[in-house]
């Protein structure tokens, strides 16, 4: 099994492990394994690497990174034999979280030799791929202020999120899917999910599948202080289903209009300002590298 790692050192977990390129290089020289690391330059470099990659035979295609670095290297992979693998390093991990990949990199290493490829959907929306989740609304607003600094995880996203939670407005969107056209009022935050979550283990769409055909689409709508700790608590403990501010569809495609032109985000990745956004679903299009009992 040929492997590639590509390390993204920008991103702020990496950053503050100075020694993880070294620690990857031991662990498959230790093992004997046909493997070897490249290092992102530039915002779309891991892309050019992945294909790269792809090109030379590699089997499996490592992301070292946060979100931004799992997107780049898996827009290369769709369609072709070579499986992504992951060694979460960012501030959400949605995808890592969902199919139980371990966020210290050490055991992300060896997780990743129990792991088998499996095939999963993935999307896009106005010709951008999405693995794990796109967005807009509240959340599109926070990807756009997090994108911005220097430091990031969780605090991060407080400190960001904070302020837009009352300056942020809410909106209407129109949406077409499989089964018709809904009309949601009062949209604060709209996600299109393929996981069962966000990241940060913030589950917004439990029971949610990968490889099932449908995105899990999840609006909210503006709540006080005292309903966004209870939601927040929900998505992380259970339970969130049962919340009357959230409102699901499921669709194999989206039509999403809105009013006027505003930001929205691929897996946590900030993008230009659109009122209309088309989401289609390719199916099993993309091979992960994922524990068994995953998923």
């Amino acid at each position: 099994m040929k492997i590639r790692f590509i390390l993204n050192p920008a991103s702020g977990h990496v950053r503050r492990r100075p020694q993880l390129a070294g620690q990857i290089r031991d662990f498959y020289t230790a093992r004997g394994l046909p493997a070897s690391l490249a290092l992102t330059e530039r915002p779309g470099h891991a892309t050019e690497l992945a294909a790269a990659a792809v090109r030379e035979g590699c089997d499996v295609i490592v992301a070292v990174g946060g979100d931004g670095t799992m997107n780049e290297v898996a827009s290369a992979l769709v369609g072709t034999p070579a499986a992504l693998g992951l060694v979460p390093c960012g501030s959400g991990n949605g995808l890592a979280l969902h199919f139980g990949i371990p966020l210290r990199p050490a055991a992300a290493l060896e997780c990743l030799l129990r792991a088998r490829p499996r095939a999963i959907d993935s999307g896009v929306v106005n010709g951008l791929p999405f693995f794990n989740a796109m967005g807009l609304g509240y959340e599109a607003e926070i990807a756009a202020g997090f994108a911005k600094l220097h430091s990031r995880g969780l605090a991060g996203y407080l400190r960001v999120g904070w302020p837009l939670l009352f300056s942020h407005r809410e909106e209407i969107c129109r949406v077409t899917h499989d089964a018709g056209t809904t009309v949601f009022d009062r949209v604060f935050t709209l996600a299109v999910l393929n996981s069962d979550q966000y990241g940060n283990k913030a589950v917004l769409a439990p029971g949610a599948r990968t490889d099932d055909g449908r995105f899990n689409l999840v609006t909210l709508r503006k709540v006080g202080l005292a309903r966004a700790a209870v939601l927040l608590w929900r998505m992380r403990f259970g339970g969130i289903s049962r919340s009357p501010e959230l409102r699901w569809c499921r669709s194999s495609r989206f039509l999403i209009e809105r009013q006027a032109p505003a930001p929205f985000h691929t897996d946590g990745e900030p993008r230009p300002p659109a009122a209309r956004l088309e989401i289609t679903l390719m199916p099993l299009s993309l091979r992960i590298m994922a524990p068994v009992l995953a998923d």
